[in-house]
């Protein structure tokens, strides 16, 4: 029987993104398959819809814009030894997540979940695109390879909004207050950005 693991996180995590990549390694070594299902949690719920000046935003969270550029370079490092180059100084904005998360439940009925994250992640941490604007947004998961017409009428109407608050209700259950988190079989949690050798622990303890 394949194990499953549910990852809850958000698209603006750059510790989600480091996560991603650790558990690939994990799965690689497992030898053996994994579906993965990826599940919503906003960082900041109360975030404008059009999202806020990154500088202004992390400035407040961390006290001083200084402070932040710190943080910045300390996760660059972490990203650097798995593969990515994060280019925090082309971010501009934050973005409220609201739709991104729609968006990656509609990539789960087509099958592309995985691809479409992994697009969005790059195109906010890597390529410095503005994911606050719902036609760059659009772009992005066509680029990936999901329905652009499909993803339009998605944004406009409330179809899967029941389950990204049934996806809610879960995070709560297992009292997620940070992210990434990780759900193997429906038993076994991890929380954080773990090295590779913690995940395959926790498919040993899920088996």
């Amino acid at each position: 029987m394949p194990h499953t693991i549910d990852i809850i996180s958000d698209v603006i995590c750059p510790w989600c993104f480091i996560g991603k990549r650790r558990l690939g390694k994990a799965i690689a070594s497992l030898g053996q398959p994994v579906k993965v299902r990826w599940l919503p949690f906003q960082l900041n719920p109360a975030m404008p819809k059009e999202g806020i000046s990154r500088r202004d935003y992390r400035t407040r969270k961390f006290g001083s814009w200084e402070r932040s550029l710190e943080l910045d370079a300390q996760v660059a490092a972490a990203g650097k030894a798995e593969g990515i180059d994060f280019v925090f100084d082309k971010m501009e904005r934050t973005p409220n997540t609201l739709d991104a998360h729609h968006l990656i439940w509609l990539a789960d009925k087509q099958d592309i979940q995985d691809a479409v994250v992994e697009a969005l992640f790059r195109a906010y941490f890597t390529e410095g695109r503005d994911i606050s604007k719902r036609q760059t947004l659009i772009n992005v998961v066509a680029e990936a390879g999901l329905d652009r017409s499909k993803a339009q009428t998605l944004l406009e109407g409330d179809e899967g909004m029941d389950a990204l608050r049934e996806a809610n209700e879960l995070g709560r259950r297992f009292r997620v207050d940070g992210v990434p988190f990780f759900i193997i079989d429906g038993k076994v949690s991890l929380s954080g950005a773990q090295p590779p050798e913690a995940f395959l622990e926790a498919f040993r303890q899920a088996t």
